[in-house]
């Protein structure tokens, strides 16, 4: 009886988790076990690190450019543009991988919701492109960075660097959520008047940059903040208490590699191991971690994007 109890509850599981990833995202295709979930911004920090390690300092000897769009058109003389250029500096801003070159222009990436890139050495590194593996860089040690895009929602641009905070996918973005610009008075201030939900607050790009459904609902548990309090009355001293939250959930899964969710892969291929530290993502109907015996984890659905939350902790 207790081993057919515990294989209901995990089919229950695992219906949850797919349910739950159903309503935030379109079902493109209208299977839910295709519908990869949108990688976060610490997935997205773990790129840019990898990327890090294996580009900067180094020259893109040749590009493979194997199809002439992602989720738009690449930019006209995509390859022969990238071809020859080093790599200064590889980082993060939001969700978007910012690849910085020596002749002041920089590769705009997204991974969109399928995205991967896979870094390869040795002999590794000669094996043939995959079907989905849309743009091949190699650098002048013998490195290979592979594009791979199953449903091609990534994107690639290349941008002048002094153009790039007015890009129309950049401009307008709220501050680093991980950065010294982000504090409780900005976030106060940006709260400030909003009478939206706090969560959906969070996810306006506008008000803070890069954050995403699963760090939201782990952050306002941290800070003890209901996902359905309006945004207006978390301005002052809960937002105190939001701004380390959402900081130390984000360093923690960074830390850790990053969640692995639906195909989230790193560019070294390991996985991350984050969402088995989940405190309420994912989690309902389960005993509240702080609560205790008796307070289960609610979800609810906001925005079509399911959240998570504990309603005796979370006020």
């Amino acid at each position: 009886c207790l081993a057919r109890h515990a294989a209901k509850a995990e089919i229950r599981r695992v219906l949850i988790r797919f349910r739950g990833h159903a309503a935030d995202h379109s079902l493109w295709g209208g299977d839910a076990l295709l519908c990869p979930a949108m990688p976060e911004l610490p997935e997205v920090e773990t790129v840019c690190r990898g990327l890090a390690r294996a580009l900067e300092g180094h020259v893109l000897t040749k590009v493979a450019q194997r199809r002439a769009d992602l989720r738009w058109p690449l930019p006209p003389r995509f390859r022969q543009r990238l071809e020859g250029r080093r790599v200064i500096r590889v980082r993060r801003r939001a969700k978007y991988i910012v690849a910085e070159l020596d002749d002041d222009v920089v590769l705009l990436a997204h991974l969109g919701m399928s995205g991967r890139l896979y870094i390869r050495a040795g002999t590794v590194a000669a094996e043939p492109p995959g079907p989905h593996d849309h743009v091949v860089f190699t650098t002048d040690d013998g490195t290979v960075v592979t594009f791979n895009d199953a449903r091609r929602f990534g994107m690639m641009d290349l941008v002048d660097r002094d153009a790039l905070d007015r890009h129309k996918l950049l401009e307008g973005l709220g501050p680093e959520p991980l950065g010294n610009d982000f504090n409780g008075p900005v976030l106060s201030a940006a709260l400030k008047g909003k009478r939206t939900p706090i969560k959906a607050a969070l996810l306006d790009q506008r008000v803070v940059a890069g954050l995403g459904n699963i760090y939201v609902s782990e952050a306002l548990f941290r800070a003890g903040v209901s996902p359905l309090r309006l945004a207006d009355s978390v301005a002052g001293a809960r937002a105190e208490r939001l701004v380390p939250a959402i900081k130390t959930v984000l360093l923690e899964a960074i830390e850790a590699g990053g969640s692995t969710l639906r195909d989230y892969v790193q560019t070294s291929g390991e996985l991350g191991y984050f969402q088995h530290r989940f405190a309420v993502y994912d989690r309902e109907g389960e005993i509240c971690v702080q609560g205790g015996k008796g307070h289960q984890v609610r979800r609810i659905v906001q925005s079509g994007r399911s959240t998570f939350y504990c309603p005796r902790c979370q006020r």
